[in-house]
């Protein structure tokens, strides 16, 4: 049988309210009462129920944590750090999965379901409407690896991918490779279309450069390998940077499955720096994406927001930086 407050209190010679007062955070209780009330809870192996608590204090304490590409293994650290990261707050996150979902609206009344206190939606693909959602809603609302903007109407924290588009041309032009392609994730997603804009824009002043394009379905392994098949069936590029590293990775088991080297034959650079891309057999070139900071900041805000639901939209952006390893030549 569960322990009850009641027993508690017996055990601590307090009233019942005054162990309900030192279980409620911000609630009035002095030192010498909330030490007799906690040596008594673990004397009895009383826990507090969270639910109860809930209904006292009218907040949950549950965080949404919302996203859609669950075929990308980048996601398994975001969401260890998100999960960690809300429990050490004394947050509860509520993991949704949006993949097949298009609606924001439908979203927003899934979640008021469980009367979260603020969501996160954590995804670089899903449109800026999911976020705006839940703010339109009343829901403390941050976007995580979402577009930076100068203006933001809601949280936003990420990277400047038009940047790491740059980046990535710098790089593969460094190398002195002439014919270069991009292959992004899916190209509705806006990280696909600012990460092409920024490679477009600085390989268009660089002379003699033929420049290629082309979409996955989706950021996933088999995607890239899919696009990449495609390719090597024509006349594929010196160098490719790919969206991300889950797509780089489906394109050197392409690329080798056809009998061709990387980078002898063919050069790639990805983006993020997930765990898989410095493994011994992929030793993957790519562009280091902040993960830890972002979701540190990310929660930051959350709490922030859960103080003071009304504080003024902010945009935090993060720097990136290339990861030397072993798939593009050295430069010359």
């Amino acid at each position: 049988m569960a322990i009850t407050l009641k027993e508690v209190a017996k055990r601590a010679g307090v009233s019942r309210s005054a162990v309900s007062r030192t279980f409620t955070d911000g609630a009035s209780v002095s030192e010498k009462m909330r030490r007799k009330v906690e040596k008594a809870a673990r004397d009895l192996g009383y826990s507090p129920n969270a639910l109860a608590s809930s209904l006292t204090t009218g907040r949950t304490k549950l965080i949404g944590l919302v996203s859609n590409n669950f075929h990308n293994p980048i996601f398994l650290q975001v969401f260890d750090l998100f999960t960690r990261g809300l429990q050490d707050r004394g947050l509860r996150p509520l993991l949704v999965n949006l993949s097949d979902e298009t609606d924001p609206e439908a979203s927003v009344r899934m979640l008021r379901q469980y009367s979260v206190d603020g969501a996160v939606v954590a995804s670089s693909t899903l449109s800026p409407d999911f976020a705006k959602a839940f703010r339109d809603a009343g829901v403390p609302v941050v976007h995580s690896f979402g577009r930076s903007t100068s203006a933001p109407q809601v949280h936003v924290v990420g990277i400047d991918n038009v940047e790491c588009g740059r980046m990535a041309a710098r790089t593969l032009l460094a190398r002195g490779y002439k014919d270069i392609a991009f292959l992004g994730g899916p190209e509705s997603a806006t990280s696909t279309q600012d990460r092409y804009k920024g490679f477009f824009q600085e390989l268009a002043t660089a002379p003699d450069i033929n420049l290629s394009h082309s979409f996955a379905e989706q950021y996933s392994f088999d995607a890239g390998r899919k696009e990449m098949l495609r390719l090597l069936r024509d006349h594929p590029a010196e160098a490719y940077f790919c969206g991300d590293d889950v797509l780089s990775i489906g394109v050197l088991s392409a690329i080798k499955d056809s009998g061709l080297r990387v980078p002898e034959d063919i050069g790639i650079i990805g983006l993020n720096d997930m765990e898989m891309a410095r493994w011994q057999n992929i030793d993957l070139t790519t562009i280091h994406q902040p993960i830890r900071q972002i979701v540190t900041s990310s929660i930051e805000l959350m709490v922030a927001m859960l103080d003071e639901p009304d504080r003024y939209p902010e945009g935090r952006v993060f720097p990136c930086s290339i990861v030397e390893r072993g798939t593009l030549r050295p430069a010359p």
